[in-house]
């Protein structure tokens, strides 16, 4: 039994252990040489755990973190086993994410509102940014919410068919224009049609060109004021999606938006077929944004709500 209390169902929590296994096993093979024929969490032992998290993508900065409050423990309790650091990484680790992430989030739930709760969706091409919505729209409607779909990226026919696809697929409407359409106007539509529907929750798909970051402030700032015509306190999640296979590049992807717009939740996918898991962590405490959902298989169950006690269990199990 985990030290950890249970808050996953069976299912989920089984999904997630599935998902996070080759980041635990490549993270526990690096781990177990950083402390062969070592019985103490000594200087050595502490400079190839450095290195250990540093190549598991937790980031280099995060590591410095873990390090330092592993060297207190250290210094303070005077003599540690290496039998105990896996026990004390997760500690150490769930304290990082407590500095974000509450640690109760278990359901895909929505604050109560008289008028429809808006999501943004940001995020580059080819991150699972439009197979995230749909599986949020799911998860949404399953949860008795009514959803609207804005496809708001439309540079991309392929986009726009994709979003539709979803769209049929959840039985959720769908609000969308020709490509090349101007992204406000859908937005601007989108809202409309979901406070006549008497909607719950719209979520709107951006494009993800970050090439021209100036041409990308400019379209996001000129979508969040549209929206503000229908809604005026829209969005209420500007949700960046990032596709944790790419290690550091999601890094790179998270600072580019977090300049563009403001950012207040991260969805982090793929994380079933990497072994890069290690990045949810160093981006949660790097930008100081919780990561709310987490991809852990191509299902469409598969989109977890983050739980930061689950997560660690299942990295540390």
């Amino acid at each position: 039994m985990s030290f950890f209390k249970k808050i996953f169902s069976k299912d989920k929590k089984e999904t997630l252990d599935k998902g996070l296994e080759k980041s635990k096993n490549s993270f526990f093979d690096k781990l177990s040489k950083a402390v062969a024929g070592k019985s103490k969490v000594d200087d050595d032992v502490l400079d190839n755990l450095e290195e250990v998290l540093v190549s598991s993508d937790v980031g280099v900065n995060t590591t410095l973190k873990v390090i330092e409050r592993i060297e207190e423990r250290v210094s303070r309790d005077k003599y540690l086993g290496t039998e105990e650091l896996n026990k004390i990484l997760r500690e150490e680790i769930a304290g990082l994410l407590s500095e974000t992430n509450t640690g109760n989030e278990t359901e895909f739930e929505i604050p109560k509102r008289d008028t429809p709760y808006v999501i943004m969706v940001v995020g580059v091409n080819g991150v699972g940014k439009t197979t995230t919505i749909g599986k949020l729209a799911h998860q949404f409607k399953k949860a008795g919410k009514k959803v609207v779909l804005g496809a708001a990226d439309t540079f991309r026919a392929a986009a726009i068919d994709q979003l539709q696809i979803w769209a049929d697929r959840t039985d959720v409407p769908i609000v969308r224009q020709e490509m090349g359409s101007d992204p406000a106007s859908v937005a601007f539509d989108t809202l409309q049609s979901a406070v006549n529907q008497k909607a719950d929750v719209v979520i709107i798909d951006t494009a993800g060109r970050l090439h021209n970051k100036v041409n990308l402030m400019n379209e996001l700032t000129k979508v969040k004021r549209v929206m503000q015509k229908v809604i005026p306190d829209a969005p209420h999640d500007v949700l960046l999606v990032l596709d944790g296979s790419t290690g550091q590049n999601a890094f790179e992807q998270a600072k580019q938006f977090t300049a563009a717009t403001e950012v207040t939740s991260l969805a982090v996918t793929k994380l079933d077929g990497t072994a890069k898991g290690g990045v949810v962590i160093g981006i949660s405490d790097q930008f100081q944004i919780p990561v709310k959902y987490i991809g852990v298989g191509e299902g469409i169950e598969d989109l977890q709500v983050f739980n930061k006690f689950e997560f660690v269990d299942s990295f540390f199990k």
